[in-house]
């Protein structure tokens, strides 16, 4: 061990983010699985770990007696018990802004697939099919009207550039944030969700996994959207109910829907969404780009750094409990 102690990666992350841990004299050390019993057997030794969309849980967390600081690598916490870190004084810090571009890129390029038919283009060609293009199935997104739920960083630069780029009507709902700053932002807030589903082409998720938000698009939700919509999410799988949106696909209801991720990943082969071609799938890479992948390291690991190093860190998922924080017990 070095004289600084251990930082346990629960998954990988970019080399340039291992990097800054190196430097500051941390050894690094991969889980041998991103499962939580085994992390729970493997971060006993840890001052430090970092965890992306595995999180890290209640056992994960009292399994390791000298962590004193957890990185969550990205924007999204819910698979982190964030309520029982703050119960034993163990600060979180994530990075809220390193994935916006990214993500938000995704989402408009699965509007613009689902628009254009780009996979059953690419399809066509390959099987000798070329008269595909006469299919009259293909559409702009100039001049449509989009729904954006969720108005966070990422929700707001989806919709700046379906403004901005395509000249999109957006639609907002977003009961976290005042109806001023929506406006302000070009967007036209609404707060019945209902009735702007009906309104929209598209509409894009980018909400958080709460309580309130799980199932939030069930069977009666899913009805309520304008028929041959398309629903994109690139937020939290469990925001959908997938029975539901399997049968509002393949009843033609919506023209299609794409999917950047999942209840549980990696999706199982046999899920039913691999049976449905109408819902595009993508292995949860919005925020998988090399940009996005260096830039949410390096500042996972500079925070991770700073905590060990007594200084407080940027971005910390709940703040109160710096002044109530562990004390890192470095050699």
């Amino acid at each position: 061990m070095s004289g600084r102690g251990v930082c346990l990666l629960v998954q990988p992350i970019h080399p340039s983010g291992v990097a800054v841990l190196e430097e500051a004299e941390l050894t690094v050390r991969q889980a041998s699985a991103a499962s939580m019993d085994v992390v729970a057997r493997e971060v006993g030794d840890a001052v430090a770990a970092i965890t992306r969309n595995a999180g890290f849980d209640r056992a994960a967390m009292a399994a390791a007696a000298r962590l004193a600081v957890l990185g969550n690598h990205g924007t999204g916490y819910d698979p982190v018990d964030v309520a029982y870190a703050a119960e034993i004084g163990l600060p979180i810090v994530y990075t809220p802004f390193a994935n916006v571009q990214s993500v938000a890129e995704q989402a408009i390029a699965q509007m613009m697939a689902l628009a254009k038919r780009t996979r059953e283009c690419d399809r066509a060609v390959r099987q000798g099919r070329f008269d595909f293009r006469y299919a009259r199935d293909f559409h702009e997104l100039a001049g449509k009207t989009l729904l954006v739920c969720g108005f966070g960083k990422i929700g707001r630069r989806t919709a700046e550039i379906a403004r901005l780029a395509f000249g999109m009507r957006v639609l907002v709902h977003s009961p976290s944030v005042d109806a001023a700053e929506i406006a302000a932002a070009g967007c036209v807030p609404v707060a019945d969700l209902d009735a702007a589903l009906a309104e929209a082409d598209i509409v894009s998720l980018h909400q958080r996994l709460t309580p309130r938000t799980r199932g939030l698009f069930d069977a009666a939700r899913l009805a309520r959207m304008k028929p041959g919509a398309v629903l994109v999410n690139t937020a939290r799988g469990a925001l959908i109910e997938p029975v539901a949106l399997i049968a509002a696909v393949e009843s033609g209801r919506l023209r299609g829907a794409a999917m950047d991720v999942f209840e549980t990943e990696p999706l199982p082969a046999d899920h039913p969404y691999t049976r449905c071609d109408g819902i595009l799938l993508s292995p949860h890479t919005g925020g998988a780009t090399e940009e996005a992948l260096e830039r949410t390291a390096v500042e996972t690991a500079r925070q991770v750094v700073d905590v060990l190093a007594g200084r407080r860190p940027e971005f910390l998922i709940d703040p109160t409990v710096w002044t109530r924080r562990r004390v890192p017990a470095i050699a």
